[in-house]
């Protein structure tokens, strides 16, 4: 059991006060928009076995923080899990995060595993360089992910039905959107998201502008669309010209509140808003960005990537086992859990079998194994590895990120 050595992202969406605010740090007046834990290689959290945590002896031969990637590599069977291991190979397959975002992320869509590897093969073949700005695809690995809101989190998730989104785009008035409608309603679903969908990402001259002047004035009128044209009237005046906002016309535009959360497979187009959550994925790069972004746009491969049809937005509320609220996923490569335990509650067990890092948001929550305790507090985190049991006491919040496979013992 270790303290895990975090990475902050800087990137330009991000608050510049949501994750002080949760770690009880000062603010450095730059944005703060993720906490990476995991083994990522590009931002690796970092242990160090040699020194004395909280309350307890960390053991080790005391040569400092030592990155989690190296930590795994160095004796994959004790720190993953036969089962893990021999499911995913030697690395951890899941990155958490606490993703605190004040402004839009870009408008993106993740391949599927399949995709991930001939597209990455592709790549490789064609000696791409694997950071050349005009790559996309970094890795052989699908990324799907779930978002769990810890303040009102807002978002845009999955296509709109396309006659909900020809009266939507009616709504605003633009005659230049007058062809897309008909389009939308003329066609089957398919065919007539991809060609409009299609169309957004090259769209003609003055079309941007003209849609931000609509969407702009539109959020201050009364109407049954108000709510969805104030999220995109933010998303015009964060992304200035940027014909994204397009696309992000033809996105369901969803709120969480705390304790909601999303879960995003592939192929489904979605941005991040404003909010302060906890997200969770599969340990990749592969992200194909539609819009809202100044970096590299593959429409080709967009294209094939993207699934055109129209789904529910299905807002996911934890399932309760015992102590344990657990966030389903169709996936193996992640489980995402929470305890919400309260003072005066006996501890629970955490079953050794499988790695796990263990995330407060809230409160404060003392970790045994192994005859050492450590105490944590929101936005602290400790990886513990498959060999190491742990029981957990206190009355915070706290998230427990693991894999997914069946044959690990909760």
């Amino acid at each position: 059991m270790d303290l895990l050595l975090n990475t902050v992202q800087p990137y330009d969406w991000g608050s510049t006060t949501a994750l002080p605010r949760l770690m009880g740090t000062e603010p450095t007046g730059e944005p703060q928009a993720e906490l990476w834990m995991g083994a990522h290689p590009s931002a690796p959290s970092r242990i160090d076995r040699g020194s004395a945590d909280k309350g307890g002896d960390g053991g080790g031969d005391g040569g400092g923080p030592v990155p989690l990637d190296q930590v795994i590599a160095g004796d994959p069977p004790a720190e993953l899990g036969a089962a893990t291991l021999r499911r995913f190979g030697p690395r951890l397959p899941f990155l958490l995060k606490i993703l605190a975002a004040a402004a839009p992320l870009s408008v993106q869509v993740h391949p599927d595993l399949a995709q991930a590897r001939a597209g990455f093969a592709r790549e490789e073949a064609l000696g791409v360089p694997l950071d050349a700005p005009h790559r996309t695809y970094r890795d052989d690995q699908h990324k799907p992910e779930m978002i769990v809101a810890l303040t009102a989190f807002r978002g845009l998730c999955g296509f709109r039905v396309p006659l909900a989104c020809a009266d939507l785009l009616d709504a605003l008035g633009v005659p230049a959107l007058r062809s897309y409608a008909d389009t939308l309603r003329g066609l089957p679903e398919a065919q007539a998201l991809a060609e409009v969908f299609t169309a957004f990402l090259s769209p003609p001259a003055g079309l941007v502008d003209d849609v931000t002047g609509a969407v702009v004035a539109a959020a201050d009128r009364a109407g049954p669309y108000r709510a969805d044209f104030a999220a995109y009237a933010g998303v015009a005046r964060a992304h200035p010209g940027d014909s994204g906002l397009l696309a992000a016309l033809m996105l369901r535009h969803v709120e969480l509140a705390p304790g909601e959360a999303l879960f995003l497979g592939a192929g489904i187009p979605h941005a991040y808003l404003s909010g302060l959550g906890v997200e969770i994925m599969a340990s990749s790069d592969n992200v194909l960005r539609c819009g809202l972004t100044s970096k590299h746009v593959d429409t080709a491969e967009l294209v094939k990537v993207v699934r055109f049809t129209a789904m529910p937005t299905r807002v996911l509320h934890p399932r309760a086992e015992d102590a344990e609220e657990t966030y389903p996923a169709p996936v193996d490569d992640f489980r995402l859990s929470r305890f919400r335990p309260r003072a005066g509650d006996p501890s629970f067990r955490l079953a050794a079998g499988a790695p796990q890092i263990l995330l407060c948001t809230e409160g404060e929550a003392r970790l045994s194994s192994a005859g050492a305790t450590v105490g944590i507090g929101p936005g602290e985190s400790v990886y513990v590895p498959a060999v190491a049991e742990v029981s957990v006491a206190g009355s915070g919040t706290l998230f427990r990120a693991t894999v997914g496979l069946d044959a690990v013992a909760r």
